[in-house]
């Protein structure tokens, strides 16, 4: 029997490619190796076991943002080094950035967990800053959900793995740093457009 942390890998992995509704019973018991009846009797259901999946996958995520938050000193590098991290989690954590990206086109009580779970609370820890930097004319005053896909549309576009070998087969990440690379090199050129250096300053996103 798999342990609990690689079922539940096993899991996300499956609702990432497949989406909520293509996985069966009877694929999750495929991929996991599990009776037909492990789902039910564990989780109570395959949606009970679907938002187990999701708090597996976004345990180490928040408490990361929440340090840059607490750490960063103004608001420019508070912004900077979430942005940076966010694209980092996202460029490692693809099953999880493929399942939200899937989740986000549809409404749903899937949608509602990830963005009670998440979205919210993520975008409500950086309003603050947003709302400084807005003031102080350092980014553009825009409708909060324009911002929104402004800063993630780029981190979802991270999971776009089988797209990005064709455009660019010999740059296709396949260690840590190979993702962090590229996902670094997205966030410095969200950031020149977002967040452009203030006069006099050079930017080291």
């Amino acid at each position: 029997m798999l342990d609990e942390r690689e079922i539940l890998r096993r899991g996300l992995d499956t609702f990432a490619e497949l989406g909520y509704a293509a996985t069966t019973m009877r694929e999750l018991a495929r991929r996991l190796d599990v009776s037909h009846n492990f789902i039910n009797d564990r989780y109570g259901s395959k949606g009970n076991f679907w938002r187990a999946v999701v708090d597996f996958a976004l345990l180490d995520a928040r408490p990361a943002l929440d340090r840059l938050l607490a750490e960063c000193r103004d608001d420019d590098e508070r912004l900077r080094s979430v942005i940076v991290q966010l694209y980092r989690l996202a460029a490692n954590a693809s099953g999880m950035n493929r399942l939200i990206q899937d989740e986000s086109t549809r409404d749903s009580s899937r949608l509602d967990y990830l963005h009670q779970r998440f979205i919210k609370p993520f975008w409500d820890s950086i309003e603050p800053t947003i709302d400084s930097l807005m003031a102080a004319g350092r980014i553009p005053r825009v409708p909060t959900h324009i911002l929104y896909f402004a800063v993630t549309g780029p981190a979802l576009a991270l999971a776009q793995d089988p797209i990005a070998d064709r455009l660019n087969p010999a740059a296709a990440p396949t260690t840590e740093q190979d993702r962090n690379s590229m996902a670094d090199a997205l966030s410095a050129l969200v950031l020149h457009g977002l967040l452009p250096p203030s006069h006099g300053e050079t930017s080291n996103a």
